[in-house]
């Protein structure tokens, strides 16, 4: 089993949320952050902030893993 966990990143830009899936999946988290924002803005903005807020208070800090 994989020891892999979903948790807020210290690469951050305003909570760790992309930087933390970044880590989760082994891709860049430039470009994690990149496709959040094309995907927020196509989409209206409102549904990708309040995915964005959900996983930023689901999500536990690396730290207190």
């Amino acid at each position: 089993m994989s020891d892999k966990t979903l948790a807020l990143s210290n690469d951050k830009m305003i909570a760790g949320v992309c930087g933390g899936i970044a880590d989760y999946f082994g891709w860049s988290s430039g470009g994690v952050r990149l496709v959040y924002v094309l995907l927020s803005v196509l989409s209206a903005a409102f549904p990708g902030l309040f995915v964005y807020l959900i996983l930023w208070l689901l999500m536990p800090r690396k730290d207190s893993l």
